[in-house]
């Protein structure tokens, strides 16, 4: 191995852990699920979703005929029609409410903000653009640059509407074709659609009481508001902070990295806390030249592959963990392990197994490391997370933990009202007593797994004979191989709904973009004016997915409330349901489904739409 397995503690009794773990989620379960999230009405709304960084600009409705809609300009709408364009189709539009190309990188520019995977295997296209991330963790200045680089190199600006928002999809069938509306009067008539928007796309408040009567500051971390802090997303000297009280509320991937820059510049800081995060080193050295030099052709997708390995499906023998950080690591150990036994056949069962004792293991040395770095030991108590590797997005920050050593830090611990009890005019209550603020800031998330229509922000989808999609899917997917459902001719889904599950999302996102814009050029050469999977396929599908859900359901019943369990409230995972054979046998199941070039389990409507080439 390239590097060695973690040294983590022996001295730790598993029974003893679980039922702590049990205890410290009872304390935290809530029934409210999503409700315990603001559902404002949308003129209170709007100034959270605006845009603060470019002005919109104005433009005549348009009403046009085209063969596909990209909806998102994220890393998934770019990727998806970066293979639009090496399939040769020409005529499609990507559409995204926000300035520019970027998705959360472009509305998240928050102080301190980094990718929390390493840049060389989440960022997408580095060959083919000839671009090598400064460091081993990207800012996020860097992020949204290669965006607009990847849309800049293969021309994605043409066509694209910004600042424009999706309201209506209805699918016609007499022209086979979507019907989107959009809030600047457009009409556009596609003959397909890509849903591209994200998991991470529109911004959720805390349904916190009061919160509309607190007359200081309250923003969200994804519309950071420099002209009240100072300094600006290239340089976060958040110097008008200097004679202000800031409450952070949450404590997840965003705030670990907003903290420290707010111990070092804010009067003072509350940081109001329901679930710690697990959160170990980040050591970000910038990039070696020499290493840079030394990359060969291929090297991106053999270092992805590798990453895949370590983080979710365990390492072979012979493997070298090229990645080295925390998401490898139980991997990792467990590999070194199985190496001193002389690599054993195991079933698949064992394996899991002896990854879950490894897991109590690692999450012991990242509450130990806390006892190392937080001077209070009250303090470093509360932050100690008490769960599984997997119940909270793990986390990586060096500065993270030592902020709370700042005499100007506080940690206020939420979790036994499960939840900031309100909001003041002048501040925040917590057990009785009211903490003046002057600005709060909602380091809350986004619309991760909340319903459908929240997380999209689209008023309407309706397949054919006026269907709704998120009635359709109200009590689970249904779709086949995660991309087409049945009853939504030419619409295309990305993300985690029912399909394979890797380890990058951006590369698992690049190839469903691929697989994508494979059956739209076909459809459009073969003159195929409407597919989707026919009943039975998707019956099928769904089938396959259906076991599944027992992993999904542990994170409902083991886990604290998170995103990554729906808060704990209606059933949908956020990674949906995934293929159990993971995502090398999944990605085989649909080279050999192109391979058969006759779309295997769909439905052909050839209508009227003339044979031509893609483009």
């Amino acid at each position: 191995m390239k590097c060695s397995p973690t040294q983590t503690p022996d001295d730790i009794d598993i029974p003893a852990l679980r039922e702590k773990y049990r205890q410290e989620r009872e304390r935290r379960y809530t029934t409210e699920g999503q409700k315990q999230y603001f559902r404002p009405p949308a003129h209170v709304l709007k100034p959270y979703l605006a845009d603060p960084h470019q002005p919109v600009t104005p433009r005549a409705p348009l009403s046009e005929e085209l063969d596909v809609l990209v909806l998102g300009g994220g890393f998934t709408g770019i990727l998806a029609a970066v293979h639009l364009r090496k399939a040769g189709v020409k005529s499609f539009r990507v559409v995204d409410h926000a300035g520019d190309f970027g998705g959360v990188w472009y509305w998240n520019r928050y102080p301190g903000i980094q990718c929390d995977n390493e840049s060389y295997c989440y960022l997408p296209l580095l060959e083919e653009t000839g671009f090598i991330p400064t460091k081993r963790f990207s800012d996020g200045v860097e992020i949204q640059g290669h965006c607009v680089r990847i849309a800049k190199h293969f021309d994605l600006y043409q066509g694209a509407l910004f600042h424009t928002q999706v309201q209506s999809l209805n699918w016609d069938d007499s022209i086979k074709r979507w019907r989107v509306g959009t809030d600047r009067g457009d009409e556009l008539r596609a003959r397909f659609v890509i849903m591209a928007g994200g998991p991470l796309n529109r911004p959720k408040l805390p349904g916190i009481p009061g919160l509309e009567d607190f007359q200081g500051r309250l923003f969200h971390s994804a519309r950071w508001d420099y002209d009240y802090t100072g300094g600006s997303w290239e340089n976060p000297v958040l110097d008008k902070l200097a004679d202000k009280r800031v409450a952070v509320v949450g404590t997840g991937a965003s705030a670990i990295q907003i903290v420290p820059y707010l111990g070092k510049y804010a009067k003072q800081v509350y940081v109001l806390q329901r679930t710690p995060p697990s959160v170990d080193s980040r050591p970000n050295p910038p990039t070696d030249p020499d290493w840079a030099k030394s990359l060969q052709p291929g090297w991106q997708k053999q270092r992805q592959e590798n990453f895949h390995r370590g983080a979710m499906e365990g390492f072979r023998p012979g493997d070298v963990d090229q990645v080295c950080d925390f998401w490898t690591e139980i991997n990792r150990n467990v590999a070194a392990r199985l190496e001193a036994q002389g690599w054993p056949e195991i079933t698949p069962e064992t394996f899991m197994a002896m990854r879950e004792v490894e897991d109590f293991h690692v999450m012991e040395r990242f509450r130990r490391r806390l006892d190392e770095i937080v001077q209070d030991k009250g303090t470093a108590e509360r932050l100690k997370p008490w769960f599984r590797f997997h119940c909270k997005r793990p986390l990586s920050s060096d500065s993270y933990y030592p902020t709370f050593n700042l005499p100007n830090v506080e940690l206020i611990d939420v979790s036994r009202t499960k939840g900031v009890e309100r909001l003041t005019a002048k501040g925040f209550i917590h057990e009785g007593k009211e903490y003046p603020v002057d600005l709060v800031i909602c380091a809350s998330g986004f619309e991760v797994t909340s319903e459908l229509d929240q997380r999209w922000g689209i008023d309407e989808i309706k397949g054919r004979d006026g269907l709704s999609l998120y009635e359709h899917w109200a009590d689970g997917y249904k779709t086949l191989h995660g991309v087409v459902s049945r009853g939504f001719p030419n619409q295309f889904f990305t993300g985690y709904i029912q399909g394979g599950l890797y380890a990058t999302t951006v590369e698992q996102f690049n190839r469903q973009g691929y697989h994508i814009a494979h059956v739209i050029s076909e459809a459009l050469k073969q003159g195929i004016a409407a597919v989707e999977p026919t009943q039975e396929a998707q019956d099928a599908w769904c089938q396959i997915m259906a076991p599944s859900t027992a992993f999904s359901q542990y994170m409902q019943s083991e886990c604290p409330p998170s995103y990554l369990n729906n808060e704990s409230g209606k059933f949908r995972y956020y990674l949906g349901e995934f293929y159990l054979a993971g995502f090398t046998a999944f990605e085989q199941l649909l080279q050999d489904w192109r391979d058969q070039g006759a779309f295997a389990g769909m439905d052909l409507d050839r209508g009227t739409a003339p044979t031509r080439k893609a483009g």
